[in-house]
C-alpha cells in the first residue's frame, strides 16, 4: 500500500498537469458509481426502506433527498 502512495506521489510530481485529469476522472466514476448504486436499490422492493438503514436515516423523506428525483 506504501509503494503505491509513494508510486503516485512521485507521479504527482514529475506530471505537475496530467495527473488531475486522471485523478478527476477517478472521482466523477467514484459519485457515478455511488449514483447507479443508489438507483439501482431504490427500484427494489423495500429499496427506501434499505437506503434509510443503510445510511442511518430518520427522516423517511430524506431517502429522496440522496438523489433528488429518482
Amino acid at each position: 500500500m506504501i509503494s503505491q502512495v509513494e508510486r503516485w506521489a512521485r507521479y504527482v510530481k514529475e506530471n505537475p498537469s496530467d495527473w488531475k485529469v486522471i485523478h478527476t476522472r477517478f472521482i466523477n466514476s467514484q459519485f457515478e458509481k455511488q449514483s447507479r448504486f443508489l438507483k439501482r436499490i431504490l427500484r427494489t422492493k423495500e429499496g427506501k426502506d434499505k437506503l434509510r438503514r443503510l445510511y442511518k436515516i430518520q427522516n423517511m423523506d430524506a431517502v429522496e433527498g440522496l438523489l433528488g428525483s429518482p
